[in-house]
């Protein structure tokens, strides 16, 4: 009823944006196919991912733990790097308080958080017994380095965007900026471009309403107007400014996002066909310590470093990452081609237990049994009771390789079982994992203008970012934005926040009593 609701009322809604990913040619080696390859500057033998949390809460806005807590449990899960970004609250450092004193007041009234704050100091000891230290580099970076031989290097200037709005939440870094006015995607996406920083719209499932559908054929969807009407905004985004690499399309166990991959296929199809890329990461969104480990980015750098993250995110020289995914169709794929290459493994048991639970919910939905704005979710994930990875491996992309006559793409992984290539919004092919060669002609009547590849096995899922096929013949050729499209700016931005205030009273009423 409420996406129905907003679906109408968006008729007025937003202010433009746009920003292009530029993207990075391959040599044409004479093959039917010129690929863009995001990674082709990586060198694979010495490269090192690490494993980059972007999008993280403490008891400063919203989020139930401290920073300590925050960061020692990052130091537990094998974070490298960690961006803390309470909503409308720039992060300055891990010494000492920094609460945006007006949010913090406000949302304590609310009970949105509790307790006192608690940072790092210039060293300590974390309550699992590490010790460490916390100090500036001659690079000016902030770096922990603990006793157990681990460094976690902190984000500059982490922060979610218009905490007033409470929706339109863009996650920004390397710029120090904040408004606690309310205002809509534009005034952040701009204001970060102007002072050179990076930002990507966060879980944008929340804000479109996508989080309540219950069949992905029905999400972003654009012949209907709510879904036409903001894939054209976020290409806006995207299109005018560069400072926004992309979107969120795996975050906080991937209940509202579980349709997003959706809504990137069809910006992907949109800046493809102009010559252009579209970037995803994957993140926590952690308000508690339980989400922290539930999706993250790996970083593919040469050092540790803040200017070498923001090359590496501006470059989509990344991997987004979850131990969680909850879109039923992709699930039904996944554990077809499991069956098919592998057998009734415990891998395809546990996922098709979790998808006759997902069938048995949207039933209920659909017989009247159950709100369909009700959580809907159910998640297949391997993070134990406590949100800590129950598993010993983690798929991860070793090398990716173009061939000679730039007709196939292979992906090298470890601890991997599936490789699924996804173009112009379609699954067009599944390999094992040691076998992850796409021979481009092969799919030619299913092809866009990119394909990208979703890496699963038993410790969770890895996506690449897309690769670009004939970009430079494409560049100029085709518009990212309907030109029927109108931003309605702050109107939109009012209904939203209206919508999202309304769950957060209701939330807070159902808490107190």
């Amino acid at each position: 009823m409420l996406k129905k609701l907003v679906s109408v009322l968006v008729i007025s809604a937003l202010i433009t944006g746009c920003v292009v990913s530029v993207p990075v040619f391959a040599q044409d080696a004479g093959g039917d196919y010129v690929i863009s390859n995001p990674y082709q500057n990586i060198d694979w033998s010495t490269v090192k991912a690490y494993k980059t949390g972007l999008h993280n809460h403490t008891n400063a806005s919203d989020g139930d733990p401290t920073l300590k807590e925050s960061i020692e449990r990052h130091l537990e899960c094998g974070f490298d790097i960690v961006a803390i970004t309470d909503h409308g609250t720039v992060n300055y450092t891990w010494e000492t308080e920094n609460p945006n004193k007006l949010i913090h007041s406000v949302l304590s009234l609310i009970g949105r958080n509790e307790g006192e704050l608690v940072y790092l100091g210039n060293e300590g000891v974390f309550n699992n017994g590490i010790s460490y230290t916390y100090s500036t580099a001659e690079n000016g970076d902030d770096y922990l380095v603990c006793s157990n031989g681990k460094t976690i290097m902190r984000v500059p200037y982490g922060i979610e965007q218009n905490a007033v709005s409470a929706n339109a939440h863009v996650n920004s870094w390397f710029a120090d900026f904040h408004n606690n006015t309310i205002e809509t995607y534009i005034d952040a996406v701009k204001n970060v471009d102007s002072l050179d920083g990076v930002c990507v719209i966060n879980h944008p499932g929340e804000y479109t309403k996508a989080r309540y559908e219950i069949h992905s054929a029905d999400a972003y969807n654009d012949e209907e107007f709510n879904y036409w009407y903001h894939i054209n905004k976020f290409a806006s985004l995207i299109d005018r400014f560069g400072a926004c690499i992309g979107i969120d399309i795996n975050s906080k166990g991937d209940n509202r996002t579980r349709f997003d991959r959706i809504l990137w296929d069809r910006l992907l199809n949109r800046f493809a066909d102009n010559g252009e890329n579209v970037y995803a990461i994957c993140s926590s969104d952690a308000h508690q310590l339980d989400k922290i480990d539930t999706g993250f980015v790996y970083a593919l750098m040469a050092e540790q470093s803040s200017s070498a993250l923001k090359s590496c995110l501006s470059n989509g020289e990344f991997f987004g990452a979850s131990h969680c995914i909850g879109n039923p169709d992709e699930l039904e794929q996944i554990a077809s081609a499991v069956k098919q290459f592998y057998g009734e493994t415990e891998t395809y048991t546990n996922i098709e237990s979790v998808i006759t639970e997902m069938k048995t919910r949207v039933e209920e939905i659909e017989n009247g049994e159950r709100d369909a704005d009700d959580d809907i979710g159910i998640v297949y994930d391997v993070l134990d009771e406590n949100g800590y990875f129950e598993g010993e491996t983690q798929p991860m992309i070793t090398g990716i390789n173009i061939d000679e006559d730039a007709d196939s793409i292979t992906i090298n992984t470890t601890d991997a079982l599936l490789v699924r290539w996804i173009s112009n919004g379609k699954l067009i092919a599944t390999t094992k994992a040691d076998e992850a060669t796409l021979k481009l002609s092969d799919y030619s009547s299913d092809l866009g203008n990119y394909v990208r590849a979703e890496v699963f096995g038993e410790g969770g899922i890895v996506y690449t970012q897309a690769f670009l096929l004939n970009a430079e013949k494409n560049a100029g050729k085709s518009p990212v934005v309907d030109s029927g499209f109108i931003d309605f700016g702050k109107l939109d931005c009012l209904i939203g926040i209206f919508s999202n205030w309304k769950d957060i009273i209701d939330r807070t009423f159902k808490n107190l009593f």
